[in-house]
């Protein structure tokens, strides 16, 4: 499946869509990348999020490109590392705060973090590799017309999700994304907005997660948490592994 050229052109015919703007880390805010400015702003901004492709989606869950977004383009895979990382204690929560989201997009909400080398996250790519852990999901209450981005609907609403207290302190890759699931029971199917940022986790914690996946590789286009019909009265399982806990 082909996805949409990231142009400034572009920027107009997916102005319903959407990324994560900012978010609160350890009651400190910190602006996420920005894909129509930073590009073209000299010198680009420091941040602690990877570059993403823009408000439009990534529609193909066998691309590097589900990982944190971005377009490859060459080969080249369009995500990059960062150069900075936030310091955040283990069992905190963080709030993120996306662009306003579409009604008509509703789909759940689902966060991975992955441990990144002793040496940080700011020279780290996983590439295929099963590094990832989940970390929270939201998908939809019951059969009711609420889900894990109707919050993100009005202004001021944010996504959040929490540090597992149990973690090993280090450096931690987090990938956060939104499922709209709109037309996800025709062509083109499920459309994903991913975006990763990083941390630097303290705490006394000692655990390192097993039972990880991959990115492109934990999702099928054929799992029934991506053909799934929103618009039927149905229960919905998220797509991936279980969230762990500690």
């Amino acid at each position: 499946m082909k996805y949409l050229l990231p142009t400034l052109g572009f920027a107009a015919a997916v102005a319903a869509h959407g990324y994560v703007d900012n978010a609160t880390i350890a009651n400190k805010v910190y602006t996420f990348y920005q894909p129509y400015t930073d590009p073209y702003t000299s010198p680009a901004p420091q941040r602690i999020s990877r570059p993403i492709q823009g408000n439009g989606p990534i529609q193909d869950v066998t691309i590097a490109d589900l990982q944190c977004g971005g377009y490859t383009v060459g080969g080249i895979v369009g995500s990059s590392p960062a150069a900075l990382h936030a310091e955040v204690a283990a069992g905190s929560e963080i709030s993120l705060r996306w662009t306003l989201w579409p009604e008509s997009h509703v789909g759940p909400t689902v966060t991975y973090m992955a441990r990144c080398p002793d040496a940080g996250c700011n020279s780290y790519m996983p590439n295929s590799t099963a590094v990832w852990f989940k970390v929270k999901e939201e998908g939809r209450e019951g059969t009711s017309n609420t889900w894990g981005d109707t919050k993100l609907m009005s202004a001021g609403g944010v996504a959040t999700y929490t540090v597992p207290s149990c973690l090993k302190p280090g450096y931690y890759l987090v990938r956060h994304e939104i499922i709209a699931l709109h037309a996800s029971y025709t062509y083109p199917g499920a459309q994903f907005y991913p975006g990763c940022h990083q941390l630097k986790v303290t705490g006394s914690g000692s655990t390192t997660p097993s039972g990880l996946v991959a990115f492109p590789g934990a999702y099928k286009g054929t799992d029934a948490g991506i053909t799934y019909d929103a618009y039927k009265a149905q229960t919905y399982t998220v797509p991936g592994p279980s969230v762990f806990t500690c």
